[in-house]
């Protein structure tokens, strides 16, 4: 049996998305939405791609910023080199309404541009699941990125974070 990993991820996302307090029984905590004012810097990511014989960049060097309003939400905005090797920038929200033990679960809704056969390059809308684990002053985000057709490719991505305050 094949398991289509496009459609697995974006389950994930309208599960988590569309769920609401009654998923939280016993192994999910719904995470207090009181104010968190806090502002990262990000890395660019690392990415395993899922199809990893069509040679595609898996080094993703970039910078971007979260900025937590609450312990649950933050809006984000970047830039890296992506998977087609060409600079791709990108601007969201992150909603992680859920959490196992340290760490957070939700999606990204953001809109991405840089990938040649995506609209020419241009803008587009995306939804990423997204898990955060954070410590102090470090962090890490991982996405489960959708591919789409033959204009994206999907792949487990890693960033590297840090809190400026």
């Amino acid at each position: 049996m094949t398991i289509n990993r496009n459609a697995l991820c974006g389950a994930f996302a309208v599960l988590l998305a569309a769920a609401g307090p009654s998923m939280a029984g016993e192994i999910f905590s719904v995470i207090d939405a009181g104010e968190r004012n806090q502002f990262w810097l990000d890395t660019g990511f690392a990415t395993w791609h899922f199809d990893s014989d069509k040679g595609l960049n898996g080094r993703n060097p970039g910078v971007g910023m979260e900025y937590h309003f609450s312990n649950r939400a933050a809006i984000t905005a970047g830039r890296f080199y992506n998977s087609d090797r060409q600079h791709s920038h990108y601007a969201g929200l992150v909603f992680q309404p859920y959490a196992i033990g340290p760490v957070r679960l939700g999606a990204v809704l953001a809109a991405f541009n840089g990938y040649p056969k995506m609209r020419e390059g241009g803008w587009f809308p995306a939804l990423v699941p997204a898990a955060s684990i954070e410590y102090r002053r470090v962090g890490l985000n991982l996405a489960f990125v959708p591919g789409y057709k033959d204009r994206l490719h999907g792949g487990i991505s890693l960033q590297l974070k840090v809190r400026l305050y």
